[in-house]
C-alpha cells in the first residue's frame, strides 16, 4: 500500500504540471471558449439562491465558481469569463439570480457584486500564476479570502449607494450574514486549487 501511494503522489504532480502547461499553450480561441465556460458555470452557481429576508443580497453559490475561475484560468481568462457572465447577462441572458438580467439587473442593490467577480479572478489567477510559493494550502486560503474581501469591498460600496445607507449598514446586509458561508467556500476552493496547481515552475 505505501509503494503504492508513493508511485501515485510523483504520476499526480506529473499530470497536474502537464496540465498546466496544457492550459498556457492552448490557442487564443480555446482559452476564450472555456472562459464562457466558466461563465456559464457562474451563471448556473447563480441559480444555487437562498434569500434572506431582511436584505436584497440573496446567498449564492457564485463566489465558489469566481475563486476557482482565476486559478483554473488564468489572470487574464479567469477575469474575462466573469466580464462574459456580466456582458451577457447585461445583453439579456437570464443567468442572474432569480434570472436577472439587463441593465437593471447590473444597475441593481447586487451590482457591485458583480464588478468584485471579475476582479477577484483577476486577483487569484495574477497570484497563483506568477507565484509559486502562494499556490500551498494556507497561501491560498488567504488568497481566496482576500478574493472574497474584494467582491465584499465592491458589493457594499454599491449598496450603500443604491439604498443610501451608511458602511455600517452596508457592511450589516451586505457581508456580515455571508461570512461564514463564504469562509467555507474559500477553504474548499484553496483545497481544490492547492490539488490541481503545480509547485514547480
Amino acid at each position: 500500500m505505501a509503494d503504492t501511494t508513493i508511485g501515485v503522489w510523483p504520476r499526480w504532480r506529473g499530470v497536474r504540471s502537464r496540465a498546466f502547461e496544457w492550459r498556457s499553450e492552448l490557442p487564443v480561441a480555446a482559452r476564450i471558449g472555456l472562459a464562457f465556460c466558466m461563465a456559464g458555470v457562474t451563471g448556473l452557481s447563480a441559480q444555487v439562491r437562498v434569500p434572506l429576508p431582511f436584505t436584497p443580497v440573496p446567498f449564492t453559490g457564485q463566489v465558489f465558481a469566481v475563486l476557482l475561475a482565476g486559478v483554473l484560468l488564468g489572470r487574464y481568462y479567469g477575469a474575462l469569463s466573469q466580464l462574459a457572465y456580466v456582458g451577457l447577462g447585461v445583453a439579456g441572458v437570464p443567468w442572474g439570480t432569480a434570472g436577472g438580467a439587463g441593465i437593471g439587473w447590473l444597475l441593481g442593490p447586487t451590482g457591485g457584486y458583480l464588478i468584485g467577480f471579475v476582479l477577484a479572478a483577476e486577483l487569484i489567477g495574477q497570484v497563483s500564476d506568477r507565484h509559486e510559493p502562494a499556490r500551498r494550502f494556507w497561501p491560498q486560503v488567504g488568497l481566496m479570502m482576500l478574493g472574497v474581501a474584494v467582491i465584499y469591498t465592491c458589493g457594499t460600496a454599491w449598496l450603500a449607494f443604491v439604498l443610501h445607507a451608511g458602511p455600517a449598514k452596508a457592511l450589516a446586509l451586505g457581508a456580515a450574514p455571508f461570512i461564514v458561508g463564504d469562509a467555507a467556500k474559500a477553504l474548499v476552493a484553496a483545497a481544490i486549487s492547492t490539488a490541481v496547481l503545480p509547485k514547480r515552475p
